[in-house]
């Protein structure tokens, strides 16, 4: 079968936590090898506060998770009932 993207929209501020769940069950699923990467775009930037610069992360795409897998019933039904 054919590997591809999919953009899959979830609770912004949750994307982490959504990931980590995705590849857990996918683990657990031992869909492991259907289910090849899933990615949250994160880029670091500086920013100036009092005076100094801190780092920190900002979500290219806030509210979306991306998901490299091939689409069977089995992958769409674990990342569709993903908490």
């Amino acid at each position: 079968m054919d590997v591809q993207w999919y953009v899959i929209h979830v609770y912004s501020g949750f994307e982490k936590k959504v990931a980590e769940s995705i590849e857990e069950q996918a683990r657990q699923s031992h869909l492991s090898d259907q289910i090849e990467e899933v990615l949250v775009p994160i880029e670091e930037v500086i920013k100036m506060r009092r005076g100094a610069k801190v780092n920190s992360e900002r979500k290219f795409f806030p509210g979306y998770v991306l998901v490299k897998m091939q689409m069977t019933d089995e992958t769409w039904h674990l990342v569709k009932d993903t908490p």
